[in-house]
């Protein structure tokens, strides 16, 4: 009877484990549009992006812009809520965050919670004409009843940096968590991305990778994503329609993704949808995001 009891503990912390991935700061953040693009549009995060994927990026444009976003995870009911106003019209670019998430994941059959609260501030400097440098502190409050996971408040600091080769060829470098609080939730990361924009034109590609450096020995490592943007444009103004399609490969869980979205944009605002399906390895999650864009007027039109 122990034996058994030794047993189901151990099969149930197993389990709480294994879901931790669904819910660490390197991956449940994201919104519509880099979702949409295979997680990859680090080498390119502007704006509310430069929040979860690369606080350098902040300082890619000159605008001053306000994000909020809602998303439905399917495999533990999770509801993804994010806002943020962000300035990138002042000499150090600056922007305020918050993040929302509130999940239900069936992995014991009783009432398994999870939700965390978390707020920050991203700062990036444009320090020539081809490097860019950026910084982001976040103080979370995570609270969870599953075996194997603990309530942790604390904070955590990334940095990250850009290099524009050219106008239309970037490369990111990101260390996620790298000084903070010791929380699982929290796992220290390093990714890489690369953008592309030939000619400056309509279509842009991007390629990422990402690596939790905090799991276990034996266990694998690397996310890595891509995909491909197209702006078609609508009439002869600026208004115009983004659509996105990408996928993402998982070598911990070895689960593969299809990534898609779509949007329609103008000089004031921005609306977009993207999605994440799995299509192969142990799972059927299926994830869909929302945002609205508002874009305010820059120091120039004022």
């Amino acid at each position: 009877m122990l034996r058994n009891q030794l047993l189901a503990s151990a099969f149930l912390l197993a389990l709480s484990s294994t879901a931790r991935a669904d819910a660490d700061s390197l991956t449940d953040n994201l919104g519509p549009r880099e979702l949409a693009v295979g997680e990859s549009m680090r080498a390119q995060a502007v704006g509310s992006l430069s929040t979860v994927l690369n606080p350098a990026g902040l300082a890619l444009n000159n605008q001053l812009v306000f994000d909020a976003s809602y998303g439905y995870r399917n495999q533990d009911r999770a509801s993804i809520a994010a806002v943020s106003a962000c300035d990138s019209t002042t000499p150090i670019a600056g922007c305020f965050y918050y993040h929302y998430l509130s999940a239900q994941p069936e992995l014991t059959g009783m009432d398994d919670k999870r939700r965390y609260h978390e707020g920050g501030f991203t700062a990036a400097k444009r320090l020539s004409a081809q490097l860019l440098l950026g910084t982001n502190t976040r103080f979370y409050d995570y609270n969870s009843n599953l075996m194997g996971e603990k309530d942790v408040r604390g904070y955590a600091v990334d940095a990250g940096l850009i290099f524009e080769a050219t106008p239309g060829v970037r490369l990111a470098g990101v260390g996620y968590n790298l000084i903070g609080t010791d929380a699982a939730q929290y796992p220290r990361g390093v990714a890489t991305g690369l953008s592309l924009r030939p000619g400056q034109g309509a279509l842009g590609l991007s390629m990422d990778a990402l690596w939790n450096l905090e799991l276990a020995d034996g266990e694998k490592t690397g996310r890595y994503g891509g995909g491909a943007e197209y702006f078609l444009q609508s009439g002869q103004g600026t208004a115009g329609y983004p659509l996105r399609a990408g996928g993402v490969y998982d070598a911990q869980s070895d689960g593969g993704y299809l990534t898609f979205g779509v949007g329609y944009a103008n000089a004031k605002m921005g609306l977009d949808i993207g999605g994440r399906k799995q299509v192969s390895g142990e799972g059927d999650e299926f994830i869909i995001q929302a945002g609205l864009h508002l874009i305010g007027p820059t120091p120039q039109q004022q």
